[in-house]
């Protein structure tokens, strides 16, 4: 993903029909409550399955039939949008560059947010279905416990946990940085905290973009929205561990507790 990745209401307003906008909230929402004009429900437990390839990907054919029924081109710009302040939605983006999609942005903010200053619709378009092909990525974020395992005593990465913090208390991989990423949003605007204050954030973490930094979680949602944001900071060597701190476990990775 790329700095342009995390775009304004005002883009999007301003590219609708240009671009695929895809509702990522439950159905009953899309249809009962409403959604952005122009914008396909694909929600989230259609994308996530445990019969699929690693972690919760669903699986390169799985994802292709649900982009095509939905509508959506291997080439069309992806803007996608939740009402949880994008972390479902971030899931949806990290699942679609898995798959080779490249064209891919988070609206910031959400549903609500989008509410207070824009129309929203209760019709559905009429789409059909589209040729949807799957790709691999140029450079793929996923990577395994050996490499994790090497983050661990590399000086020059940072391994940072996105639960919560007494989660992390309970059990961590060693050395790693507790960041829940809702530190990183501002629950007035419901989208990211401004630029500034992100950094002050980072840093005091000891995420710094001239590291390389491994994310881990134990719900991919949460990590997706932390692998979203740094995208958009401009940090350019990004991993991301799939597996659960679970499968860790359960694979021999070493476990640290307490702060």
């Amino acid at each position: 993903m790329n700095e342009n990745v995390v775009v304004s209401a005002e883009w999007v307003a301003d590219h609708l029909g240009e671009v695929a906008v895809v509702d990522v909230r439950e159905a009953w929402e899309y249809d009962g409550i409403g959604h952005l004009p122009g914008a396909v429900s694909v929600p989230f437990d259609e994308f996530r399955s445990e019969d699929g390839d690693e972690g919760m990907l669903p699986g390169a054919e799985a994802w292709a039939d649900l982009m095509a029924e939905a509508g959506v081109s291997d080439d069309d710009t992806l803007v996608a949008y939740d009402d949880t302040h994008g972390v479902f939605a971030a899931r949806f983006l990290v699942t679609a560059e898995c798959y080779g999609h490249e064209d891919l942005r988070l609206l910031d903010g959400d549903f609500s947010a989008w509410m207070q200053e824009f129309e929203t619709s209760s019709a559905a378009p009429d789409t059909e279905r589209a040729e949807y092909e799957v790709g691999d990525p140029d450079d793929s974020p996923l990577v395994g416990h050996e490499e994790v395992e090497e983050a661990i005593e590399d000086p020059e990465t940072v391994v940072v946990d996105t639960r919560d913090d007494w989660e992390y208390e309970e059990g961590h991989v060693p050395g790693a940085v507790n960041l829940d990423w809702r530190e990183l949003v501002d629950d007035e605007t419901r989208g990211l905290k401004p630029r500034e204050e992100l950094d002050e954030i980072l840093e005091a973490h000891g995420v710094t973009p001239d590291k390389r930094v491994v994310l881990y979680c134990n719900t991919a949602r949460r990590i997706s929205h932390t692998y979203v944001v740094l995208s958009s900071l401009g940090y350019d060597d990004l991993a991301f561990y799939e597996g659960s701190l679970t499968e860790w476990e359960a694979v021999g990775g070493p476990i640290e507790t307490g702060s």
